[in-house]
């Protein structure tokens, strides 16, 4: 069984070691299971250890939610929907303990811990409110009017696969399978192995607000034993993490003819037009891109800024972002809190000390913190940044960001295409249409205007995904929904054989039905 272990970090929160075991205990594995100890970012220590389950574990896990998921598909989606609701208002009601735990695991400021907080009622409350109108029989056009009708109906796929990730643990298990579950299927998550307590949290309230046993499922461990086992049991993959082992996910799920969404890496740009008032451009750009110390898929990453505008601009945004305070604490106070470990720490340094190297100009920050805690890194701002160098070409993931002056808007939507990925940008002007002009030129599945992303993710009846390398399918609106249940047409005949009916010649019988379908398509053509 998993235990927790001894650490000073939990003296500093709500969290007793009573719960890390009753919250680890929820993981049922074969016996004499070696375990992955969870360390947590604030110090550097170990706060508990989860099992590290072996492809039987993933199989057993699945079967059991395969049993368990027939009779919660089988009640009304009134009935789910309410679970869910339920469900909302208990992450409500425990907020101050689900923000200590993703903390603990994270390392990220509190308030950026609320995002992921609040993000999970307002979810469970629009599926329950949309859900069952978008999985409602539909009537549909059928084959010969007056003669044949059709019906559309929606059936949960079975068992959903979530694998999460590390740096919104919370909120992105969540979006992916609150929507499975209203829709009658059965969810077993596989969270990073850096960050299971929180899914064992979720676990617990889904089942304090009536979910039946069974039909979520936890399952730790190492991505590349749990994953593909995971991926040969389920009926249908939601995957958020990276795009090379995106590649991966696809591959697998496509070999085992079952669907899958994933949402992957991004380059994200941000455009600054000459008409857009700069210290709001100024204040998106710090949210944008130090949220989560820059551990964010949605986050600028590149800010193109019209040469008229672009010595104002940097002057606000460097003194911003210089009036940042890094920190660790279980509170509200510090602005940008830690990387998530030491191995990303050294990414983000490479990444900067790379393109000073090949002669950018470092205007703020540039350094790990280690005197406040031993993953921190302050908020970067790089100006004279190659094009070639790995921070103008990679996805940093992290608190950095190079600004560009740009000659218009044209070449401004240039380079914010020039680049495989595409999932968010933003658009910054004083004229709200031409933003959403702007937007419509810029390859991304989501283009906010004079935000950096909170108005395209919270916009949860909008789908959000990416094109090209950052992502297939949608989360989020009833594309979000829909990608959960299998579409089965009922087609029916008020006559019989759509055929020639018997004593009728076939010649006679095929110039009526060409007639008709010559009447039909003058009847149906759109007259501009």
């Amino acid at each position: 069984m998993a235990q927790t272990t001894e650490s000073t970090v939990l003296e500093r929160t709500g969290i007793t070691t009573d719960l890390l075991d009753r919250l680890t205990a929820r993981i049922e594995t074969g016996d004499d299971r070696s375990e992955i100890e969870v360390r947590t970012p604030v110090a550097d220590e170990a706060i508990a250890s989860v099992p590290a389950c072996d492809p039987a574990d993933v199989a057993v896990a699945v079967e059991r939610a395969r049993t368990a998921r027939a009779a919660w598909a089988n009640r009304p989606i009134e009935e789910r929907a309410a679970v869910l609701e339920r469900f909302g208002d208990l992450v409500g009601e425990y907020r101050e303990e689900l923000l200590d735990v993703v903390q603990l695991e994270t390392g990220k400021a509190r308030h950026h811990a609320l995002e992921e907080v609040l993000d999970v009622p307002l979810t469970c409350s629009y599926y329950a409110e949309n859900g069952p109108a978008v999985l409602a029989d539909e009537e549909r056009s059928g084959a010969v009017p007056l003669a044949a009708d059709a019906t559309v109906t929606y059936d949960p796929v079975g068992v959903v696969g979530v694998i999460s990730p590390w740096n919104y643990p919370l909120t992105l298990a969540m979006t992916d399978a609150i929507p499975a579950l209203l829709a009658g299927n059965a969810v077993v998550c596989k969270p990073d192995e850096r960050t299971p307590l929180i899914a064992l949290a979720l676990a617990d309230l889904l089942e304090k607000a009536g979910l039946p046993e069974g039909v979520f499922g936890i399952v730790t461990g190492e991505g590349a034993t749990a994953g593909p086992a995971l991926i040969d049991g389920v009926d249908y993959v939601a995957f958020t993490g990276g795009t090379e082992t995106g590649r991966a996910v696809a591959e697998r799920a496509g070999r085992n003819l079952i669907d899958c969404s994933l949402e992957l890496g991004g380059k994200n740009p941000m455009l600054v037009l000459e008409d857009a008032d700069v210290e709001t451009a100024a204040r998106g750009a710090v949210k944008g891109a130090f949220t989560n110390a820059g551990q964010l898929c949605l986050a600028p990453e590149r800010i193109y800024v019209d040469e008229r505008r672009y010595d104002e601009f940097l002057d606000a945004f460097v003194g911003a972002t210089r009036s940042l305070s890094v920190g660790l604490a279980f509170e509200y106070g510090p602005d940008v809190g830690s990387l998530i470990d030491g191995d990303h720490l050294e990414r983000v340094r490479e990444h900067v000390e790379g393109a000073v190297d090949d002669g950018a100009a470092l205007l703020s920050g540039g350094r790990a913190r280690p005197d406040v805690g031993p993953f921190c890194y302050e908020p970067t701002i790089l100006t004279d940044v190659d094009p070639d160098s790995r921070v103008a070409c990679e996805e940093t993931f992290g608190p950095v960001v190079s600004v560009v002056p740009v000659a218009d808007v044209d070449e401004a939507v240039e380079r914010a295409n020039d680049t495989s990925y595409g999932l968010n940008a933003s658009v910054w002007t004083g004229d709200r249409d031409r933003g959403r002009a702007v937007a419509r030129r810029i390859d991304c599945g989501t283009v906010c205007v004079n935000d950096p992303y909170t108005v395209g993710w919270a916009a949860v009846d909008a789908p959000m995904g990416g094109f090209g390398d950052s992502g297939l399918g949608r989360r989020h609106g009833p594309e979000g929904l829909r990608r959960y249940v299998d579409a089965r047409t009922i087609a029916t005949s008020r006559i019989g054989p759509l055929d020639a009916p018997p004593g009728i010649d076939p010649g006679w019988f095929a110039r009526i039905m060409s007639g008709l379908t010559a009447v039909r398509r003058r009847l149906t053509r759109w007259v501009p």
